[in-house]
């Protein structure tokens, strides 16, 4: 194993070691991000048709929130029949003939790592990834001797990156 001499070898090599360690975890996340920029389209869902008893009478907001369906509209009422886009509604027997789009199992389980809050079993895989992405931007400013050059680039371009995020926060 190699010798930690000083902060700067500590560094190198926690960096070098943990970011093997993460390698994976880092290609889940971000595997799982770019299909969350595009989870308002129907790229990759595949259609699931259900088929469920709930409550019955339920007024339009009710309805949505049962059938956990976003922007959720009734198109058409005929008598106890409720129409909207994904399928009916029968408000006297509670019946409700939908299809839903999701993503596959895996994929499926993939974005909910960004969506995870503190009471789901994953919140703490997201805090240590949280804390490991900060330490190897942390440790990354002891990767160069800091009178190099690359070292001098470096700063330039953390700069503009913090600039950059700033900016498309506020835009």
């Amino acid at each position: 194993m190699d010798k930690i001499k000083d902060t700067r070898s500590f560094m190198r090599i926690t960096h070098r070691y943990l970011g093997f360690f993460m390698a994976g975890i880092m290609a889940v996340y971000a595997i799982s991000g770019v299909l969350l920029i595009y989870r308002d389209t129907d790229f990759l869902k595949k259609e699931n048709k259900i088929d469920k008893k709930i409550a019955v009478n339920l007024s339009e907001k009710e309805l949505g929130k049962e059938l956990k369906i976003k922007n959720f509209e009734i198109e058409k009422k005929e008598g106890d029949l409720v129409r909207f886009k994904q399928g009916t509604y029968d408000a006297a027997t509670g019946q409700a003939k939908y299809t839903k789009k999701e993503l596959p199992f895996v994929l499926d389980k993939m974005t909910k790592l960004h969506k995870s809050q503190s009471k789901d079993t994953l919140s703490p895989l997201n805090a240590f990834f949280g804390f490991c992405l900060f330490f190897f931007v942390i440790s990354s400013f002891w990767m160069f001797n800091t009178k190099s050059r690359p070292f001098r680039r470096g700063i330039k371009f953390a700069v503009a990156g913090l600039i950059i995020a700033v900016i498309l926060i506020f835009i």
